[in-house]
């Protein structure tokens, strides 16, 4: 009964703990397939994030300006040194330049990475057999490397090679060992001996990973297999991958692996999701500063720095590339603005206009000097038609055909507003922007209608000059000859009548001298005047003396209006008397024979009012603002113009202003004009 109860009790403990056992076994071997399949989905997961590591160290690589200047500048040297400096720091095993036709244009790592620039591009992991060589398994990344001066894009890749090595770094990772295959033969492995591994995967799964069970030195694995690459270089490689958990001792100790198993579970699963969290928020806060700050850049604010520091060494990594591109970026921009503000500065201090014309003969740039002289804005006139903007004066001709060839000079005559003709001289040049088949034309133009009005002022003084030298000395050397050949047979009224000729011809000469002499002085700056206490009277009576043969030659009257006393005044005694000779010269000379000339005083506020009326054709009112400039000579009547140096009216103004006097023109009632000026009385003083 004993044994019975003992047996039974046996019985009971058997029924109820073998199923416990199996059910306990089951569920640990459940449990163990279960953490197989976390750690291939960890696997593959950190499959992917090294692919996106290494297409973004791809892309940072590529994006280098020092990359990119050493490939420009073509420094061998000085390229595998960078390369080599960035190898290490980007932790993979080769670094490749590669070329458009698949050479290696410079290699950093693993001198073996060299054959990937032959594969092109055949996916993200490559794999190269035979040659007597094993096989190796590499996982690249590349990204076009643009370069100006090539037709096609240069390749940088990004490479680590799956070796033990690597698995043991995934094992590491994942606490699972890791094994690679290529056609369903180990080439790397977490495990020692791993060539021994004599179960292989299936060829062929449904949903992308499978289950199997292998023995390596009698020690039993659970192990998940999954697809890296189904053909990435021929129609047999096939890259396979597993996560392995060894479970010999499975069965012993059930409880306490149950219970260890359950709290390891739950203690993983909690600290997982802390680090989780932790993790996340450490990844996703520096990743919205480094968007925020790329939306800061890119809204033209280069002057906030890039500063984030989030432990992330990728993140810094970003971080510290955006912030070398911002620097970079604001002081490319600072000096291309800096040129172009001295460029612009330069343009608008030349004097001259400078205008550029497209291929159709638009303007496309109107400088400052441009709007100067021709009085239109910037905007009125871009994109507009120069012979819109330009109308030569010249019936049926257009600006574009005047327009002169490269380093030659030519003279047009344009309206302008407001209706003014101006005359512009214009030197061209042919331009050729770069990258652009286009021709450009550069004018450089200047306002010379100043210049030939000059010219031909010029042209016309020394004519009237000539004639007036001209007309005296004739009658000079007339009136001599006649004296020589035929004085002792002359009476007395023609010896008279001779010298009279011979006095009025010298006094001309004497005048045309003083005027020339007080143009010239005035042109440079030398003109001066010496004011002293004088008297008016016999200012009007020498000048009356000067000019009585040239009256009494042209039969015409003077006529004072002088009252009683003048008093005495501030004046240059002789220049005085100049200006006297000079408005009553003006007077005859324009005035008919046997007419009058009146010369008057009137004293009034100190100031003595002396004016001289003839009876002539008068000054048009467009005429009297340019009077008493140099080489004016006033129209008369039915087109004609009396001769003389154009200087006396300048003189008279330069006298009366330098005494501290006013000169005016104004029309007489009866016809004719009367030209007065001022004198300051000595009270004033």
């Amino acid at each position: 009964m004993v044994l019975s109860f003992i047996g039974l009790v046996i019985l009971t403990a058997m029924a109820a703990g073998l199923p416990a056992v199996w059910l306990i076994s089951r569920q640990l071997n459940r449990q163990a397939w279960a953490q197989v399949q976390q750690g291939s989905r960890a696997t593959q997961a950190l499959y992917h994030a090294q692919s996106q590591e290494l297409a973004n160290l791809a892309m940072l690589t590529a994006q280098r300006p020092t990359l990119q200047q050493l490939l420009t500048d073509n420094d061998q040297n000085a390229l595998v040194a960078y390369l080599r400096t960035l190898q290490p720091s980007e932790a993979v095993d080769a670094l490749v330049i590669c070329n458009a036709a698949g050479e290696v244009v410079s290699l950093a790592g693993i001198p073996r990475g060299a054959r990937l620039c032959a594969s092109g591009d055949s996916g993200p992991f490559q794999v190269f057999t035979g040659n007597g060589s094993p096989t190796e398994v590499w996982h690249v990344a590349a990204y076009p490397l643009v370069r100006p001066e090539l037709p096609q894009p240069d390749r940088v890749l990004v490479a680590r090679l799956l070796n033990d090595s690597f698995a043991q770094e995934m094992r590491a990772k994942t606490g699972l060992e890791h094994v690679v295959r290529v056609n369903n033969q180990p080439v790397a492995a977490s495990l020692n001996n791993y060539s021994d591994i004599v179960t292989a995967p299936p060829d062929h799964s449904p949903n992308g990973s499978w289950q199997l069970n292998f023995s390596l030195d009698s020690v039993p694995y659970f192990a998940v297999g999954f697809l890296l690459s189904d053909s990435p270089t021929a129609a047999d490689d096939r890259v396979t991958a597993e996560s392995a958990l060894q479970v010999a001792n499975i069965t012993a100790s059930q409880q306490e692996l149950v219970l260890t198993t359950i709290a390891s579970l739950i203690i993983i699963a909690a600290l997982g999701s802390v680090v989780g969290a932790l993790l996340a928020r450490q990844i996703n806060r520096p990743l919205a500063q480094l968007a925020q700050a790329t939306s800061v850049a890119g809204s033209g604010n280069l002057s906030t720095p890039v500063a984030i520091n989030s432990g992330v060494r990728e993140v810094d990594m970003v971080a510290q590339a955006l912030e070398q591109a911002r620097v970079d970026l604001r002081q490319s921009l600072a000096a291309v603005q800096q040129e172009k503000a001295w460029t612009d500065h330069l343009l608008d201090s030349i004097v001259e206009g400078v205008v550029t014309l497209d291929d159709q003969c638009r303007i496309t740039f109107f400088s400052r000097g441009a709007e100067r002289i021709t009085g239109l804005s910037r905007d009125e006139v871009l994109r507009r038609h120069c012979n819109q903007v330009f109308p030569l004066v010249e019936p049926g001709a257009a600006f574009n055909q005047c327009i002169p060839a490269s380093g030659q000079q030519a003279k047009v005559v344009v309206n302008l507003p407001p209706g003014s003709q101006t005359s512009l001289a214009i030197t061209g040049a042919r331009l050729r922007p770069p990258n652009t088949e286009d021709v450009a034309v550069a004018l450089v133009f200047r306002d010379v209608s100043k210049e030939e009005a000059v010219h031909r002022l010029i042209g016309h003084f020394l004519a009237n000059v000539s004639h007036e030298f001209r007309t005296p000395l004739s009658s000079l050397a007339a009136s001599i000859e006649l004296l020589l050949d035929e004085a002792p047979s002359l009476s007395g009224a023609e010896l008279q009548h001779l010298l009279m000729a011979l006095h009025l011809s010298t006094l001309s000469l004497h005048t045309l001298v003083d005027n020339l002499l007080e143009g010239a002085s005035i042109e440079a700056g030398h003109f001066r005047v010496h004011v002293q206490t004088t008297n008016l009277t016999k200012i009007i009576a020498e000048a009356i003396r000067t000019i009585q043969p040239l009256l009494d030659k042209r039969d015409q009257l003077l006529v004072l209006e002088l009252p009683t006393t003048l008093p005495p005044i501030r004046a240059d005694f002789r220049r005085t008397v100049q200006v006297l000779v000079n408005l009553l010269s003006n007077a005859s000379k324009y005035g008919p024979t046997q007419a009058e000339i009146t010369v008057s005083a009137r004293v009034a506020d100190g100031l003595v009012r002396v004016a001289v009326a003839d009876q002539g054709p008068g000054i048009a009112p467009e005429h009297k603002d340019d009077l008493f400039r140099k080489f004016v000579y006033p129209n008369l009547p039915g087109g004609k113009t009396q001769y003389g140096a154009g200087l006396g009216l300048l003189v008279v103004k330069a006298v009366v202003d330098a005494q501290g006097g006013q000169v005016g023109v104004e029309d007489r009632p009866d016809g004719g004009s009367i030209f007065w000026f001022t004198l300051v009385t000595e009270r004033e003083k």
